[in-house]
């Protein structure tokens, strides 16, 4: 009983729009800047680096913090830990708050990585910011720095490759807008 409490809990910790709850507070409507979706990459649109950052610590943080409560009640049971953060993805992407429309899952899945192992949390980190500043494109360097994660974790952490594999086809579908500008040279950039 206490797993399945885990997991219903790392949903609702996912579902929650810690850019939208913080953006409002300030007065801004997330909703109707940029994409108008609810990540820390559209809090960055707002031209407020403080808030962008506690948006991206925030949406991190409870990817960690579900799959922390997950390694603590779960007995070490892969399984349900592996779910949890899947379902802490799911709850950001699917916030049932929102009515299921939520942010893109870059952010929490970085906060999984750290719980999972910092190597893969660097690589992930590197490779996001390398993409970034070579072509400014946030959704390039998300895209870029999940598949690498993935790729990473079969060769070297095969454990965590069936979890990275769904959570970087859950990015990746949830970036399909993005591709498509990528692809028509629509996306937005990020100039310095």
């Amino acid at each position: 009983m206490e797993k399945y409490v885990v997991l219903i809990l790392s949903y609702i910790l996912g579902s929650i729009p810690f850019s939208l709850i913080i953006t409002r507070i300030k007065g801004i409507n997330l909703r109707e800047v940029g994409s108008g979706n609810i990540g820390a990459t559209n809090v960055a649109r707002t031209g407020n680096k403080f808030l962008a950052a506690l948006a991206l610590f925030l949406d991190s943080f409870k990817g960690f913090i579900a799959v922390y409560i997950a390694q603590q009640f779960c007995d070490n049971n892969d399984f349900y830990i592996y779910v949890s953060a899947i379902l802490a993805v799911l709850g950001h992407m699917f916030p049932i708050w929102l009515k299921f429309s939520g942010g893109k899952g870059v952010a929490t899945t970085l906060g999984i990585l750290i719980a999972f192992n910092i190597d893969i949390t660097l690589v992930f980190v590197i490779i996001w910011i390398i993409v970034f500043l070579a072509f400014r494109y946030s959704s390039l360097a998300s895209l870029s720095a999940t598949s690498t994660a993935v790729a990473w974790s079969f060769f070297f952490q095969r454990n965590l490759f069936l979890t990275l594999l769904i959570i970087g086809a859950l990015v990746f579908l949830k970036h399909h807008r993005n591709i498509v500008n990528l692809l028509q040279g629509k996306e937005y950039k990020f100039y310095r």
